[in-house]
């Protein structure tokens, strides 16, 4: 028997703003580390700009049901157009950088959500 992992009801529109406002900021963060890893000393504000663009991109996937790869190339074109256009790069320099936040973000993302995992599953 398959359970579904997500329901198909709707949130309410400050659980949405606030899920879109945590990834943002998450991305952001991520964003800057991989831009501070390739290009040294960089101004932060230039991550806030970048973290939202694929949040934006995982809400609409999320809402309107789109195929989650053509999300995440969406996600990951656009990710990587903000960064070449704020941090003004190259084409191969920024899909570099784009790269590393790819995986920054997925290792980061990884132990965050296996540290939250721990501490919801322990005793007491």
């Amino acid at each position: 028997m398959l359970l579904p992992i997500q329901s198909t009801a709707a949130g309410s529109p400050i659980a949405i703003a606030g899920t879109f406002a945590s990834f943002a900021i998450f991305l952001s963060v991520t964003a800057h580390i991989a831009a501070r890893n390739v290009l040294g000393d960089v101004p932060v504000r230039n991550a806030f700009v970048v973290g939202p663009v694929p949040a934006v991109v995982a809400i609409l996937v999320t809402t309107f049901g789109v195929n989650p790869f053509v999300g995440l190339v969406a996600a990951l074109v656009l990710d990587g157009v903000a960064i070449a256009l704020l941090y003004e790069q190259t084409r191969r320099l920024s899909a570099y950088i784009t790269f590393i936040h790819f995986v920054v973000s997925v290792i980061l993302g990884t132990i965050i959500f296996g540290v939250l995992a721990l501490l919801t599953s322990a005793p007491g």
